[in-house]
């Protein structure tokens, strides 16, 4: 007797409602999907118990007369796609003609439509994958989709269900992703008869994330301008200095439209966003992407939630590019609020505030303007003298010593102060100087936040990250254009490796040479490691390399050797930098300030912490209750 037997409808009905309808989030995002490629303007989204006991989900689209409305009900049904052609360049949401059938298998199920100009439309009713009705339907044109009692007759997969609490989380995630997705749509959602959400039609994005997540996150939002590389446009916002999440929920990517999840797109945001994001935290993005549709396939995922891209590299790379334009072109402060400072880099160097400074024995302020004499000059290379006495270890100096920068740390009255001497790049062209912005130093609290008046109002500085940055992108720019000092070791290293991992570590051997770390073939699979960074400080060298190989699996060819000289680097600049308790007289305070302003990125240090936050006077007033909160 044969084994081998061919599954019934019913039990084929419910294999792929397992693999399309996971939960009933799942439900809507394949209902709500049918009603935008029916071009409908007008969503409504209907639950009861977390989903669980209703789901009806109304729209005002084209509608379906009675062939079509019993045709949507079958397997493998659909009016998206004609011909394999057609499936290498899907532009609709549905295509896979399976979600109706499974749903409708795992529930009692009823589908109201009719079309537009008709006079009279169909409702069917299904229970459990059988059809139990079918009559006329004279609602409004358009299509009304009704699940109760999902899973009822799968009682192994409802008990897999979390909370109704934890459902509905679901359902709001699916529908905000769809609602901004689709702005130009009016959405609604009602939960248990109640309106959570309405969403009148809009053409800004922006006007739509404020309806979802209110004015407070909106206003700390950057815009990204739409770049172009290689065919693929992005736009969209993202957030700002000191604006992430512990987790990827507002992490939200779209490409022609559809909400997708991609581990390029995902690389290239950490790529774009680095040494602004502290470790464990996660962008907001609402990010857009545009690109031919034979450029990726998204017949990968049962769910349709995952695409593959032809040239992941080169999405990866547009996307870090976006990112990084914008992050250097925002002027905003952590707090969210405008910066009176401009934001290109080609400003800040021509920054030249006015600042007052209070004298430390009168305890009053005077005013000092910044002049080419009172302060280093600032050009695209900026040459920064912090003139302190300093500590600094010779060992742990010597990636700085390739920038034209003298950094010194306090150090007992009976120690000589050691300096350390670095060689920057050729200044650039000089630009137009743009309208000089004010600031105004208070002091210093606790020895460590710099306190300074704004045109905003209150401004806070962490003197120990603010250096930070500054030193950073400074030891950047040396790596950028030398290389990394090496320090050659008694006994070389014999570092073991997979075999995809000794493939990745011959790719890259010109870029770990330039990062200090020079290796060569040794055998199968076996590296020698000759040499490594002179600042590293490390009791396991070989584990420091086998993580070096796991951050360039995730990195792309062109960006590699500056983000790991950068991971290197940010780890280092702390020894560097001037610690909290340490005492700046004014004129060094200045000069820090100018410095950071000179920065590509001043708003953070390069683990992601805030350099500066900005408290404006409205806050300030509703903290003394001038103003009513």
């Amino acid at each position: 007797m044969s084994k081998i037997r061919i599954l019934s409808d019913a039990l084929a009905s419910q294999v792929a409602a397992g693999e399309v309808v996971e939960r009933p989030a799942a439900v809507i995002r394949e209902l709500v999907e049918n009603s935008l490629d029916a071009k409908a303007t007008h969503v409504t989204v209907e639950v009861q118990r977390g989903g669980t006991a209703m789901i009806r989900i109304t729209d005002d689209g084209v509608g379906m007369d009675r062939e079509d409305a019993l045709l949507c009900i079958e397997r493998h049904a659909t009016s998206k796609i004609r011909s394999k052609e057609d499936l290498a360049a899907v532009r609709t949401f549905g295509f896979r003609g399976e979600a109706l059938p499974s749903i409708a298998s795992v529930s009692r199920f009823r589908l109201a439509t009719r079309e537009r100009e008709s006079l009279s439309g169909t409702e069917i009713e299904i229970t459990g994958g059988k059809l139990s009705g079918v009559k006329d339907h004279g609602g409004s044109g358009g299509t009304v989709i009704e699940v109760r009692s999902l899973f009822f007759n799968v009682p192994a997969r409802r008990k897999f269900l979390r909370t109704e609490a934890t459902e509905y989380a679901h359902i709001e995630q699916q529908f905000r992703t769809h609602a901004i997705a689709n702005p130009q749509v009016t959405f609604t959602l009602i939960r248990d008869g109640g309106v959570a959400f309405h969403l009148p039609g809009t053409q800004a994005v922006l006007d739509r994330v404020r309806g979802l997540s209110g004015d407070d996150l909106a206003k700390r939002l950057i815009q990204v301008e739409r770049i172009e590389t290689q065919g693929i446009a992005v736009w969209g916002f993202i957030g700002g200095p000191g604006v992430s999440r512990s987790s990827r929920q507002q992490q939200l990517t779209f490409l022609n439209g559809r909400p997708i999840e991609s581990q390029p797109i995902n690389y290239g945001l950490r790529e774009g966003f680095h040494t602004t994001l502290m470790k464990g935290q996660y962008p907001v993005t609402f990010l857009f992407l545009e690109m031919d549709a034979e450029a990726f396939d998204v017949n990968v995922h049962p769910a349709k939630k995952e695409v593959r891209f032809h040239d992941g590299f080169a999405v990866r790379e547009a996307v870090a590019k976006a990112v990084r334009c914008a992050l250097e072109a925002a002027g905003k402060l952590p707090d969210g609020h405008p910066s009176t400072t401009p934001r290109s880099m080609a400003q800040a160097l021509q920054l030249r505030p006015e600042v007052v400074l209070p004298s430390v024995p009168q305890q009053q302020a005077f005013t000092m303007p910044v002049t080419p004499s009172s302060r280093p000059s600032i050009t695209a290379a900026p040459m920064f003298e912090m003139r302190r006495p300093l500590s600094a270890k010779a060992d742990e100096s010597a990636v700085a010593k390739s920038v034209n920068h003298t950094i010194e740390q306090d150090v007992p009255a009976s120690s000589s102060p050691a300096s350390v001497t670095v060689a920057a790049p050729a200044p650039a062209q000089p630009v137009v100087k743009p309208a000089p912005p004010q600031f105004r130093i208070i002091g210093v609290l606790h020895r460590l936040y710099v306190l300074m008046e704004s045109a905003e109002g209150l401004v806070l500085m962490d003197q120990h990250a603010a250096h930070e940055r500054v030193n950073f992108e400074k030891m950047r720019r040396a790596m950028e254009l030398g290389g990394v000092p090496s320090q050659r070791l008694l006994m070389p290293l014999m570092l073991q490796t997979s075999p995809r991992d000794g493939d990745i570590l011959k790719r890259h051997l010109d870029s770990l040479a330039k990062l200090g770390i020079e290796a060569e073939p040794f055998g199968p699979n076996t590296f020698k490691i000759e040499a490594l960074p002179t600042f590293l400080k490390t009791e396991d060298p070989l584990a420091w390399l086998d993580q070096v190989i796991e951050e360039l699996q995730s990195l792309s060819s062109k960006s590699s050797s500056l983000r790991l000289g950068e991971d290197m680097i940010a780890t280092t600049v702390c020894r560097h930098s001037v610690k909290a308790n340490d005492r700046l007289s004014m004129p060094e305070i200045e000069a820090l300030l100018a410095d950071l302003f000179a920065c590509e990125m001043p708003y953070c240090c390069p683990h992601g912490r805030p350099t500066l936050i900005q408290m404006s006077m409205n806050e300030l007033e509703k903290k003394f209750g001038r103003l009513a909160p």
